[in-house]
């Protein structure tokens, strides 16, 4: 997703939290200036991923924050202006908070997801809401897959076990700490290269935790016994306290989740998986319901 001169891009997301009851209920906001009831969202900023945006406006409407979950999809409308708007939408647990009104939003409900379909003032919210009810979200978990960052050419490398990263490549394995940061990161893993482990060096920084070592899931081991590495990524999905992130290669990272998504009967998008992009799958219990793809934080493109 680019943005364009005729096309004003923004992100948001559906706010959700248990009840004492352990009821899903979901958050929309009173905006003054418009008079209406909205799910909270916002205008990306120039260069931001959408998915950044979403987190971001969640934070300032809302007072709180939260971990990403699922895409929700995209809606689309004409402004008076005549400019084209487009709004990405995320699922996103609240973690942390509390509302206090400001500028832009002067008063935050709690509704079932129902009720709030009933307030939104638009149909677009309701659609995004639809969507959300898709899958209950208080069952679903993550894994993040994500290639290593750029490095140094294999042939300049006596021992590609040990190539490192390069210069671009530690300045994206230092944006994609925050980027990671979102999905709630707990349990961190890579593939037995040095440049998968250097990928994840300051996420495990800022986590202060440490690296485990998957020989299982390179290339090479991928290709001797795909039956292996597959088994070990999906005993590495099994659902645990705080999100695992995985760092691995290209070739691996592909025929993987194609064969997972074909397991799972759902469609993997097409996009080939640059270095340091990101995939973040959802699942329900042992299914994997969902698979996100996100590019690298230097991204041409403004993309989910």
């Amino acid at each position: 997703m680019s943005s364009t001169p005729r096309t004003v891009w923004a992100a948001g997301g559906v706010l959700w939290r248990r009840t004492p009851r352990g009821e899903v209920e979901v958050a929309v906001v009173h905006r003054p200036r418009y008079d209406d009831w909205s799910l909270p969202k916002g205008k990306a900023h120039n260069g931001e991923l959408l998915i950044t945006t979403a987190a971001r406006e969640i934070a300032e409407e809302t007072g709180y924050d939260g971990r990403v979950g699922r895409y929700l999809g995209i809606v689309e409308y004409p402004l008076k202006s005549g400019v084209d708007k487009k709004v990405a939408y995320w699922s996103i647990a609240a973690s942390s908070g509390r509302f206090v009104a400001n500028h832009e939003t002067d008063d935050v409900q709690w509704l079932s997801i129902a009720g709030a379909a009933r307030t939104v003032s638009y149909p677009a919210d309701r659609t995004i809401l639809e969507s959300f009810a898709e899958h209950p979200a208080d069952r679903l978990h993550q894994l993040v897959v994500v290639r290593h960052a750029t490095a140094g050419h294999r042939s300049h490398s006596k021992d590609d076990h040990l190539r490192p990263l390069d210069d671009n490549g530690e300045q994206q394995a230092r944006a994609l700490a925050p980027l990671l940061g979102l999905f709630g990161p707990a349990h961190l893993h890579a593939a037995d290269r040095l440049r998968c482990v250097q990928t994840l060096i300051p996420l495990s920084q800022e986590l202060r935790t440490d690296i485990v070592v998957e020989p299982a899931l390179t290339e090479e081991a991928c290709a001797a016994d795909f039956a292996a590495s597959y088994a070990r990524l999906r005993e590495l999905a099994a659902p645990v306290s705080g999100v695992r992130v995985i760092c691995s290669q290209g070739k691996a990272i592909r025929p993987l989740l194609k064969r997972w998504a074909a397991d799972a009967t759902i469609t993997l998008p097409s996009t080939r998986t640059r270095k340091a992009a990101t995939w973040m799958l959802t699942l329900n219990g042992d299914d994997l319901v969902q698979a996100d793809y996100l590019p690298s934080p230097f991204g041409d493109t403004n993309g989910h």
